[in-house]
């Protein structure tokens, strides 16, 4: 299943397919925690290594995008 990701929408959908719904209610947390589970689907060789390298770069895109934007706010 090897699949690119433009969007954290698109990181959602893979994780729903494990039955897996992300919602802490802070966009961050929320982010941190689709990492941490695209990281144990990935060890668990549930997924390959060019999705999980996809994946985890969009997430971690828009995880330093939100701490700049917190940032900003404070």
């Amino acid at each position: 299943m090897r699949q690119s990701f433009r969007s954290v929408y698109d990181v959602q959908q893979l994780l729903k397919r494990f039955g897996i719904f992300v919602y802490v209610g802070e966009r961050l947390w929320d982010i941190e925690l689709m990492m941490d589970e695209i990281k144990k689907i990935y060890q668990h060789q549930l997924i390959d290594q060019q999705t999980y390298l996809s994946a985890m770069a969009v997430l971690k895109k828009e995880h330093q995008w939100e701490k700049e934007r917190s940032n900003k706010k404070d």
